[in-house]
């Protein structure tokens, strides 16, 4: 009887240890690229130089996008998505992993957001740097900047620039970084 209460006791052991073990759960392919980001939208010259005057054109201030994998789930390709706080846009685009940069490549229309498909999105000089930015509180934080410009917009030639300038740290979590 005590054999069978051993190996009993052995087998239970044996089950509940392998039922705890972890599984290793993988990243996306576009982890280094992949997160939400707080940005501020200034037109820009032809140079991607700020305008003067046109600082936070729209008066957003700091606006809260996304950059995310594809359902491909490749390196070389991710959305970028400003959840509709600015223009209403969600593009994807080719992504070099290596030096960490993205732009589009189509010139049809690629607007991913319902009601606004008929909309081209051009997204230039894409670059997202580690550590090359700064949060609220002084930390490190990632830095995003890219220059967009859209097919059905009217300002830039009215106004005299070229496109907006995108840039901007990666979110935090922290609310004294909001």
């Amino acid at each position: 009887m005590k054999k069978v209460l051993y190996f009993a006791a052995l087998l239970l052991t044996m089950t509940l240890t392998t039922s705890c073990e972890k599984e290793e759960v993988g990243n996306t392919a576009t982890v280094e690229t992949a997160g939400q980001w707080y940005v501020t939208v200034d037109a820009a010259d032809e140079n991607g130089n700020v305008v003067e005057g046109f600082e936070d054109l729209f008066g957003l201030g700091r606006i809260l996008m996304v950059t995310s994998n594809t359902a491909a789930n490749k390196a070389t390709e991710m959305i970028v998505d400003d959840l509709q706080n600015f223009w209403g846009y969600r593009v994807k685009v080719t992504v070099d992993p290596v030096n960490m940069t993205f732009a589009t490549n189509t010139t049809e229309n690629n607007n991913l957001v319902d009601g606004y498909e008929d909309i081209n999105v051009t997204i230039t000089k894409g670059k997202i740097v580690k550590n090359g930015g700064k949060q609220n509180n002084g930390s490190p934080a990632d830095y995003i900047e890219f220059y967009v410009s859209f097919s059905d917009d009217a300002y830039p030639a009215k106004y005299g620039y070229a496109n907006y300038k995108v840039s901007g740290v990666r979110y935090s979590g922290l609310a004294e970084n909001d």
